[in-house]
């Protein structure tokens, strides 16, 4: 009963947080007309900021130092607004003559191919649908009349409108820009005055009990967004810039209109720049008399794209954003039907801003783990996950990434064993099957398989001719790496036996043991997981063995082990055996009367592997048969 009025619970809260978020996103949506105003000025205040903290440092006031820097700021927007609407006017006057062209060249395709020109025909609507959206954007947003085909005598007399009427015809698609325009820099100048009151005021509404956290979360968003920001300004106005010289060296006509929507649209990430490219692709086809301009135009964009995002772009502000690229896709879709263009835009900062929330809020971790660009899961988790999904290929690329700058030991004990350990721990749970546990030893063995034939790189290796030459007393001065001298008697195959404890995880530990041994150059063997077993115990071959193992992943009771001790001495009477209980440190260490217990990584084990060959006798060499020694004799 309590477990169910637990997942009750669960399942109510996991409601009530939905419906919350639902009535979230509905409330921007609804309320988009003050929303997008309020947004546009808290991120604009993130850029401007940083002026504004520089010119206090000069000792400039700081409403005044406000005034300044929002001046500054807001006559650079108008100024590349104004140059956009002239050039937009002189395309606008333009376009005739380059539907005309593109007319042509249509008509010259179809000519030579017999018909098949369906994408330059649509070019030619779409130049032509550019070119009354420009002419209604003049007029207010009144289409022009277009002159039919059939001129038809009609008189009309109107009234001329008065003054009044002319202005409200001028005035009325003006109001609403203007006013976010004014609604937006009000706002930026208050936030940026005010802006230690807004903070200290958000710390107390998001908990003053908690403020070393709420202070990280403001400081990281704070550095974060404007360093976002003001990088990826600076960056898309060099990118416009280039686009926009690019253009005019080429001919394509109102290249530093081009270039402005270039800048601007390169913010929309991905296919920002594909989309700014449409417009000047098909100007290119129309202005040009062949097929030149708009080769070149589309080499422009794709050179400088490539060159932008594959090089310069990583190089100046790499993973700043903290997303991940599924999340830059799916936070542009989301703000862009709730906001429209101007989300498309905002998408990335206001999802930035969701990510550090998410990162310093409990509660919204969510925000963090579905859309920041950390690894959702630790390399131990990942490869338990692969081996639950008995997938060898994907551990086996984490293996060799990890190689690349470790070694195979150190890949083994910090990823490998504790991902077993996590296995182990669902296993004692009872959450792992048969079938899973046959998955789990299928997948370490075939990457143990895989890494078998790796061997590690030293990275200050002294090459043989150079230590030749060494002297005496030189070598003798070098560190001691405690190398053990393994003796031809150690290399012997099944020297060194692993026996699994009884699980198949204990079966993987032993197999990956004994190919560590191997690569050292030790003689060793690793047994199945019911080499114990009542079935297989006596068919059990130990004569060669030099060194019995007893490998666990997890501890098992005492009991068990001093069962499976006494047995195994039992059937190798004089054997050493050694109990392996790799990964768990808290394991006291103290042997038991009949075997030398050892708790830790892979690496402990081996060495302590080295210093029980070391002071162990040297094994004997097998025995030969009956006909050999008689052919000796």
């Amino acid at each position: 009963m309590p477990t169910q009025i637990r997942l009750t619970q669960q399942r109510g809260t996991t409601l009530i947080n939905m419906a919350v978020a639902a009535l979230i996103v509905a409330a921007l949506y609804v309320g988009r007309e003050i929303f997008v105003p309020v947004a546009l000025s808290v991120l604009l205040s993130f850029v401007l900021a940083p002026f504004v903290i520089k010119l206090q440092a000069l000792r400039v006031p700081r409403t005044i130092s406000v005034f300044i820097v929002v001046f500054i700021g807001f006559s650079v927007i108008f100024s590349l607004g104004g140059l956009m609407v002239s050039q937009a006017s002189r395309l606008a006057a333009d376009l005739p003559a380059y539907q005309e062209t593109l007319k042509d060249k249509i008509d010259s395709i179809r000519g030579l191919t017999g018909g098949g020109s369906g994408t330059l025909e649509r070019a030619s609507k779409v130049l032509k649908d550019l070119k009354t959206e420009l002419q209604n954007s003049q007029t207010g947003g009144q289409p022009l009349q277009q002159s039919p085909d059939k001129p038809i005598t009609v008189e009309v007399k109107q009234p001329d409108p008065g003054p009044l009427t002319t202005l409200a015809a001028i005035i009325e698609p003006l109001v609403s820009p203007l006013t976010t325009t004014l609604i937006v820099i009000i706002f930026v100048v208050f936030m940026l005055i005010q802006r230690q009151d807004l903070r200290n005021r958000f710390v107390r509404l998001a908990g003053s009990e908690d403020i070393q956290r709420t202070t990280a979360a403001l400081d990281e968003a704070g550095e974060r967004l404007s360093r976002l920001f003001l990088t990826q300004i600076a960056f898309n106005a060099a990118f416009g810039l280039a686009i926009g010289i690019g253009l005019e060296l080429i001919g394509v006509p109102s290249a530093p209109l081009w270039g402005l929507i270039a800048m601007i649209m390169r913010f929309v990430p991905y296919i920002g720049a594909l989309i700014s490219a449409v417009f000047p692709l098909i100007l290119a086809a129309a202005v040009g008399s062949g097929w030149q301009m708009l080769l070149m135009t589309a080499a422009l964009f794709a050179v400088l794209e490539l060159l932008a995002g594959q090089v310069i772009e990583p190089l100046v502000y790499g993973h700043s954003t903290g997303l991940s690229p599924v999340a830059i896709i799916v936070s542009a879709s989301f703000w862009t039907w709730l906001w429209g263009p101007v989300g498309l835009v905002l998408a990335t900062p206001l999802t930035v801003c969701l990510v550090v929330v998410g990162r310093h809020v409990e509660r919204l971790q969510f925000l963090d783990i579905m859309l920041g660009d950390q690894p959702p899961l630790t390399p131990p988790q990942l490869i338990y996950q692969r081996m639950l999904a008995g997938d060898p290929m994907e551990a086996a690329e984490q293996a060799h990434d990890f190689l690349e700058e470790g070694s195979l030991e150190e890949y083994y004990d910090t990823i490998l064993l504790n991902g077993l350990k996590l296995a182990a721990a669902d296993l004692r749970q009872g959450h792992l099957d048969d079938e899973r546990l046959d998955r789990i030893l299928n997948t370490v063995t075939e990457l143990a398989s895989d890494l078998e034939a790796h061997n590690d790189s030293p990275d200050n290796a002294v090459p043989e001719e150079t230590e030749s030459n060494l002297g005496a007393l030189a070598r003798i001065d070098q560190p001691d790496e405690a190398v053990v001298s393994i003796s031809d008697e150690w290399k012997l195959p099944r020297s060194i036996v692993c026996i699994p404890g009884s699980t198949k995880l204990d079966e993987a530990a032993a197999l990956v043991l004994a190919q560590i041994l191997g690569s050292k150059g030790y003689g060793a063997a690793a047994e199945k997981a019911d080499a114990l077993s009542i079935s297989k115990f006596f068919s059990l071959d130990l004569s060669a063995a030099s060194l019995i193992c007893i490998c666990y992943v997890d501890r098992p009771s005492r009991a068990k082990i001093h069962y499976t001790v006494r047995r195994l001495t039992k059937k190798a009477a004089g054997t050493p055996v050694m109990i392996a209980f790799l990964g768990d440190e808290a394991v006291q260490t103290q042997s038991l009367e009949e075997a030398k217990v050892v708790a830790g990584p892979f690496k402990e084990v081996v060495e302590a592997i080295d210093g029980t060959v070391g002071s162990l006798p040297r094994p004997s060499a097998p025995a030969l048969p009956e006909p050999a020694l008689s052919r000796l004799a």
